[in-house]
């Protein structure tokens, strides 16, 4: 049975850093892909940054240079650090993954429950 859970969703000033956790059970992070997603209100959920299993990363262009996503396998965890943070990254956050190590367009096999990152 696989679970992600997140945590370190927070309300922080604009300017300001988070870092999200993703910690996953009953699946081994370091050899697949993985993401952050978030939905802010009213909006379609995006993709955030990707690493896949060979530790390549991808950033949406919004975030780029302000997030960084990485992957502690002895944690079987994923971060996201935040820095930078703006009104506009106000969302929930969602980790997800895949049984294969490509990223790419194509569906997610599992979702954690989201944590809320409010900035204002």
């Amino acid at each position: 049975h696989v679970q992600l859970v997140e945590s370190g969703g927070e309300s922080v000033q604009p300017g300001g850093s988070l870092r999200l956790s993703c910690a996953a059970s009953g699946y081994t992070a370091s050899r697949y892909c993985m993401a952050w997603f978030r939905q802010a209100p009213g909006k379609e959920r995006e993709a955030v940054a990707t690493i896949d299993g060979f530790g390549w990363t991808t950033y949406a262009d919004s975030v780029k240079g302000r997030f960084t996503i990485s992957r502690d396998n002895a944690r079987n965890t994923l971060y996201l650090v935040m820095d930078g943070l703006k009104p506009e990254d106000t969302a929930i956050y969602y980790c997800a993954a895949r049984r294969i190590w490509a990223c790419g367009p194509g569906e997610y096999d599992y979702w954690g429950q989201g944590t809320q990152v409010t900035v204002s």
